[in-house]
């Protein structure tokens, strides 16, 4: 596929200002934007790939660990810092509140998995049937933020752009927050268009290794059962759509499986703020999936639930991919499925929203000890800002 630039430009910010953020700033960087899911016909062809035969895909995928496990170093100097004032955007439902307390972790709805392949392919089964199957269908951890159609998702540009192929974007690529074996409460959401730091998409600089993704407002199966229900179109859209969304034709009329639409993103989970160019050394939530063993292997992590760590940021850097200017976290995730994860400043605990402020790249055991200990991230500065601001404003719609 083909990228186009985009400049980013002011990131507009409003309302809250709580708990010592400062106020907004300008931010500028150059922005690789890419097409997902072009069409309506796209869009849904991708969600039924997923939905298809009680969500076989979606069960059957598996954490992504892409460059995850790299060994890094905490530094006292030098390090990010800011490159220009500090801003933040509130979260959804947040533009007029107060900040308020709370002594409980609750979980924030916002947060799910991203899932994507290499495409897919037909075997044939012990029913002596074809079944389409998905190449190498894995996941990562991502979260809904902010913005003017709400409909945005932050991940790590790793969970996005194709490293190890060298080609444009994962294939398949949707978003389910809340996701549990097979089973998407809010719906299913189509990537529509990705925004990744042409520092990344270029050069792989772990420094810019993050992205946003426009979204389709969701989808759901008829009455929950994606085998069930169906619509009358024309030929030439039942010739778009692939086999596993195609009807028998009945009486020279041509039918496709039926969806209903789910709303926007952010109207159904909420959306997290954003906060950038803030101090190394505030404290942070981590939400994300992680998976898989520690390096002396122990087990530590299912990946099918949603897990949280908090600590302070402080400067790291890992040369291996070209991290120079990253931020770190105490942290006991492994890496398989924690890319992407989503770190929050001021999270509210009552009403599980905050600001973010980091996205899992990577982790590392810093102490060789043969247990992970730290999660890293790019420092959220003004180029970051500057990707945000060319996504934030982009309309989706609806694919049913």
């Amino acid at each position: 596929m083909k990228r186009t630039l985009a400049f980013g430009g002011l990131v507009a910010t409003a309302g809250l200002l709580a708990a010592g953020l400062a106020a907004p700033a300008q931010a500028a960087g150059d922005v690789a934007s890419t097409p997902l899911a072009t069409t309506k016909v796209a869009g849904k062809n991708i969600a039924a790939f997923w939905l298809a035969e009680n969500a076989a895909n979606l069960i059957a995928a598996t954490p992504f660990n892409a460059e995850t496990k790299v060994v890094a170093k905490h530094v006292s100097k030098g390090g990010p810092a800011p490159d220009s004032k500090p801003g933040i955007v509130p979260a959804i439902g947040d533009e007029k509140k107060a900040a308020g307390k709370s002594k409980n972790v609750n979980l924030p709805k916002t947060t799910g998995k991203v899932f994507f392949s290499d495409g897919f392919k037909w075997e044939k089964g012990a029913d002596g049937k074809f079944h389409v199957k998905a190449v190498n269908p894995h996941w990562c951890s991502a979260t809904s933020v902010q913005s003017a159609y709400k409909n945005l998702v932050a991940t790590a540009g790793s969970c996005v752009y194709d490293t190890e192929a060298n080609k444009a974007t994962l294939e398949n690529w949707v978003f389910i927050p809340g996701y549990y074996q097979g089973r998407t409460p809010w719906g299913i959401y189509v990537g529509k268009q990705a925004f990744t730091h042409y520092d990344y998409d270029v050069y792989e600089d772990a420094d810019r290794n993050y992205a946003f993704v426009t979204v389709y407002n969701g989808i759901k199966a008829l009455n929950g059962n994606p085998e069930i229900g169906k619509k009358e179109v024309s030929k030439a859209e039942y010739d778009q759509y692939k086999p596993w969304v195609q009807l028998p034709v009945e009486d020279g009329k041509y039918y496709v499986r039926s969806f209903v639409d789910a709303g926007a993103l952010g109207a159904n989970v909420g959306g997290q703020g954003l906060a950038y160019n803030q101090k190394v050394g505030k404290p942070v939530f981590v939400f994300g999936y992680p998976s898989g063993s520690h390096p002396d292997g122990n087990n530590a992590y299912s990946g099918q639930t949603l897990k949280w760590t908090y600590g302070k940021t402080f400067a790291v850097q890992a040369p291996a991919i070209k991290g120079e200017e990253l931020v770190g976290t105490k942290s006991s995730f492994t890496g398989e499925g924690a890319l992407g994860s989503s770190w929050l400043l001021n999270y509210n605990n009552g009403r599980r929203i905050g600001y973010l402020n980091g996205v899992t790249i990577g982790v590392s055991d810093t102490d060789n000890n043969n247990r992970y200990d730290t999660s890293f991230s790019p420092y959220f500065d003004g180029e970051l800002a500057g990707v945000y601001n060319a996504a934030k404003n982009l309309w989706s719609g609806s694919i049913v």
